[in-house]
């Protein structure tokens, strides 16, 4: 398939088990333990989230991701960007990926971002406890680029004119990033690549030239929280007032004091309207949100999500790609193929079956 606007999709590998998640969440914790617990919290609140034909897959096999790349492939998706922890050497949920590099299956276009952050007891409303740290350092720079030349040496890793695209999900947590960005350039060119193509994320720090990190280019992150407008409860003031003081007082709890509950059509319109930033800048979209799956409190949920909203939102992203970046970078991200635990996935549910991947396919094509 011969692709103008490449679509790339996020893609989470926490569905298999591994030591560090036992220990700190339980035996057997993968993602779908915390989508499973899903519940619905206000009327006509999709929860949970139940994946088609109950398929809670297991990543330990790569069938899974080959039988994933062909319906990703056959919907127009181009490839899939990978999650990637590295903790100073450590490596967490690193299985899928090293079944890919050791098999030439699937035969699908994949790159790399690195999660840079602490991992933390978040999920239990305690953004304090460190269950895993980053520490960064210029040896460890060295190191990980090593780590990663392998993978950027696979003819299936996804290249803009030869150049390697590796991705860092929060550039701005890494004190010496300038520097460690020209030690992954000069190894890069030392093992025979022309460069690196850096994209830094733009989750946390946003309208920042990606030149002062040392990176390429940005990427923008959906939902972005800037965007999303005032909540739903906050439409009719005076009620909402009323309403805050019942749920203050006692009287009368309401989910919408507990968790952040915002329009999708709303941020979707704000997104597609967003001022140019001046630097080269790959567009990003997203079927849905709501993370309640991993969050008891403060749950951020965008409702009335529906597939023609998407296919509009996919459309004129697909427009900005084609008139704003050159021939050979025409990327498009897509958050996410995968993540069930922030209600975020293109992946065939119960509910809706194939019809987000559906609305992406027509969105490209109209």
């Amino acid at each position: 398939m011969k692709y103008k606007i490449k679509p790339i999709a996020i893609y989470l590998p926490q569905y298999h088990t591994i030591k560090e998640n036992n220990e700190w969440w339980g035996d057997g914790f993968t993602e779908w333990t915390n989508v499973k617990k899903a519940q619905s919290l206000f009327k006509n609140h999709y929860q949970p989230h139940v994946p088609l034909n109950k398929n809670y897959y297991d990543l330990s096999s790569n069938d899974v991701l080959i039988e994933q790349a062909a319906l990703a492939k056959e919907y127009g998706i181009y490839g899939f960007c990978f999650y990637h922890y590295w903790f100073n050497g450590k490596l967490l949920l690193e299985k899928p990926l090293h079944h890919l590099l050791q098999s030439s299956e699937p035969d699908f276009p994949f790159c790399l971002s690195w999660a840079n952050e602490n991992w933390t007891r978040r999920w239990d409303g305690d953004d304090q406890q460190v269950l895993k740290q980053q520490n960064y350092s210029l040896e460890d720079d060295f190191n990980h680029i090593n780590y990663l030349l392998p993978f950027f040496k696979d003819q299936r890793y996804i290249k803009i004119d030869g150049k390697p695209v590796f991705l860092v999900y929060r550039s701005e947590l890494h004190p010496d990033i300038k520097e460690a960005t020209n030690i992954w350039r000069r190894e890069a060119k030392k093992a025979g690549f022309p460069d690196l193509f850096l994209i830094r994320m733009e989750n946390f720090k946003r309208q920042l030239n990606p030149s002062d990190h040392g990176f390429d280019a940005g990427m923008e992150f959906a939902p972005d929280s800037l965007l999303r407008g005032n909540k739903i409860a906050k439409k009719n003031i005076a009620l909402y007032l009323v309403k805050k003081l019942l749920h203050k007082t006692g009287i009368k709890k309401s989910v919408h004091f507990d968790n952040g509950i915002y329009s999708y059509t709303r941020v979707v319109k704000n997104m597609i309207n967003r001022d140019n930033p001046g630097y080269k800048y790959f567009r990003c979209i997203c079927p849905s949100w709501d993370n309640s799956a991993r969050r008891k409190k403060n749950a951020t949920i965008y409702i009335d999500s529906t597939p023609e909203l998407f296919a509009h939102w996919t459309k004129k992203m697909k427009e900005y790609t084609e008139q704003n970046l050159p021939e050979n970078e025409k990327l498009l991200f897509i958050n996410a193929w995968n993540e069930w635990g922030e209600g975020c996935h293109l992946e065939p549910d119960e509910l809706w079956g194939t019809r987000y991947l559906q609305a992406l396919k027509d969105g490209l094509n109209t």
